[in-house]
C-alpha cells in the first residue's frame, strides 16, 4: 500500500543492519551506556567484553547457539559475586548484582524464546528467571512468581499460566487495589519489565505480568487467533479471585507485539476491564506482504521476521507472509468493528517495526479510540510516550467505580 507514512525510510536499511559490530557500535552501546531498552539496569562494564568477543568470533547471527553462549561466562560471574555477597552479608550488593546477571541472560536470549522448543534460548530464560527472581525476593515489596491452572484451556493450549505478580503493601481484601495487566512482548518477557512495576507500585496498583502467545512461557497455542481470549480469561477470573485486587479496575497494558492483545482484549473483554493501552501495535498492516519484505531493514536488531513468524505457529516465513494477514489480522476478522473499552493507541510516526497506520486505521473501526503519536520517533515512541501512558491510567483507575469487598 505504498507509500508508507514512515516515508523513505521504509526503503532504507537501517545503519546497525548486517553485522553484531554496527549494532554495538551505532545503537545498542549508547544503549547501554544510557540503560535504556533493552539494556534497563545493565551495565557497560558487564557488556563491552561480550560484544567484543562476538566482534572478534564474526558472531553475527543472534539466532545462532554461539550468540547466546557468550554472554553465560559473565552472567555466571556476576551470580558468583552475588553468592560472594550474600556470604558477607550484603543483600542489596547481591541484589544488585543478582539484576545485572538477569539483563546479561535477556540480552543472549535476543530476539526470541520459543515455547515449543527446549533449546539454549529457552536455558538463558530460565537462568534470567531464577536470577530475576532471586534480585527481586530483596525488594520490598518483591515480585513473586505464581503459577495458576489455565481454567480456560483448550485444543493445544498448555495446562498452567505462569504469572509475575507483585502488590503494593497495603493491598488487603478491606480495600483492594487496582490492577494493571501487563501483556509482554515478542522479546520482553515477565523479567524484563522492572521500571513499570516500580511506577506501578508507587501509585499504590498491583501489577500481574503475562507472556503473550507463542512466547517465552505461554500456554496459548500461537496458531489459533482465539487462544488469547482464552488465556485472558484465565488471568482475569485469577485476579477476581484475589480478595486484595479490585477486578472491578482492571488496565491491560500491551507492550509492543503485546499491543496487538491489547487491542484485541480491548473489544473481546470490554466489560472485565476499565481501559487498555496499546503501545507500539500492531493490528493489520503489520502482516501486509509489502511491509514484511521491508521491516527486516529496519529498527529492528535483529532480522525480525523469523521470530514473528514462529509466535504466530508458522515454520516458514514464506507461509506466514503470504497467510497470516487474513488469519489474524484484528481488521480482516472483524474485532475492531465491535464495541470496546477505552483505548488509548501509543507509537511513534516513523515506526518501522509496528507501521504507524495500524493505530490509524482503528479510528474508522468500532469504538471511538485515543491516541497520541510521536513524529520522528521509531517504535514504542519513547521516552515519551511513557508520561503519558501513566497520566492516562491514573485517569482511567481513578474514575472507575470502587468497589469494597467484605
Amino acid at each position: 500500500m505504498a507509500p508508507w507514512i514512515m516515508g523513505e525510510k521504509f526503503n532504507t536499511v537501517y545503519p546497525h543492519k548486517g553485522s553484531i559490530k554496527a549494532l554495538w557500535e551505532t545503537k545498542w552501546k549508547f544503549a547501554c551506556e544510557k540503560s535504556i531498552y533493552p539494556f534497563h539496569d545493565g551495565s557497560i562494564e558487564d557488556f563491552e567484553p561480550i560484544f567484543q568477543k562476538l566482534i572478534k568470533d564474526n558472531t553475527n547471527d543472534a539466532y545462532e547457539d554461539a550468540y547466546t553462549q557468550a554472554f553465560f561466562p559473565i552472567a555466571e560471574s556476576l551470580e558468583s559475586e552475588a553468592a560472594d555477597a550474600l556470604k558477607n552479608n550484603n543483600p542489596q550488593t547481591a541484589s544488585d548484582l543478582l539484576r545485572r546477571a538477569a539483563v546479561v541472560y535477556r540480552i543472549s536470549r535476543f530476539p526470541y524464546v520459543d515455547p515449543t522448543k527446549n533449546d539454549i534460548k529457552k536455558e538463558a530464560f530460565a537462568r534470567q528467571k531464577r536470577v530475576y527472581l532471586q534480585a527481586a525476593s530483596y525488594w520490598t515489596p518483591k515480585i513473586e512468581e505464581i503459577i495458576i491452572p489455565h481454567k480456560h484451556k483448550a485444543a493445544a493450549d498448555a495446562a498452567d499460566v505462569p504469572l509475575f505478580v507483585r502488590l503494593p503493601e497495603h493491598a488487603n481484601p478491606n480495600a483492594p487495589v487496582p490492577v494493571i495487566l501487563l501483556m509482554t512482548g515478542l522479546d520482553g518477557y515477565r523479567p524484563d519489565n522492572s521500571q513499570r512495576t516500580h511506577e506501578i507500585i508507587n501509585r499504590g496498583w498491583a501489577v500481574v505480568i503475562a507472556e503473550i502467545p507463542g512466547t517465552a512461557d505461554s500456554p496459548a497455542d500461537p496458531s489459533d487467533p482465539e487462544s488469547a481470549d482464552r488465556l485472558w480469561n484465565t488471568v482475569l477470573d485469577y485476579i477476581a479471585s484475589r480478595a486484595e485486587l479490585d477486578s472491578s479496575r482492571v488496565a491491560a497494558w500491551g507492550l509492543s507485539a503485546g499491543g496487538f492483545y491489547a487491542i484485541r482484549a480491548a473489544h473481546t473483554h470490554r466489560d472485565r476491564l476499565a481501559g487498555c493501552i496499546a503501545h507500539g501495535p500492531g493490528c493489520h498492516y503489520f502482516m501486509d506482504k509489502e511491509w514484511l519484505t521491508r521491516v527486516d531493514d529496519h529498527e529492528y536488531p535483529f532480522l525480525l521476521t523469523p521470530a514473528w513468524a514462529k509466535k504466530y505457529g508458522y515454520t516458514d516465513v514464506q507461509d506466514f507472509r503470504a497467510n497470516a494477514q487474513k488469519k489474524f489480522s484484528l481488521v480482516e476478522t472483524g474485532i475492531v468493528d465491535q464495541p470496546s473499552t477505552r483505548l488509548l493507541l501509543l507509537n511513534g510516526v516513523d515506526d518501522g517495526v509496528t507501521p504507524i497506520e495500524d493505530c490509524l486505521v482503528l479510528f474508522n473501526h468500532g469504538s471511538p479510540k485515543e491516541g497520541r503519536f510521536f513524529p520522528g520517533l521509531p517504535h514504542m515512541g519513547y521516552p515519551h510516550s511513557l508520561p503519558v501512558s501513566y497520566k492516562w491510567l491514573e485517569e482511567v483507575l481513578q474514575s472507575a467505580p470502587v468497589i469494597q469487598k467484605n
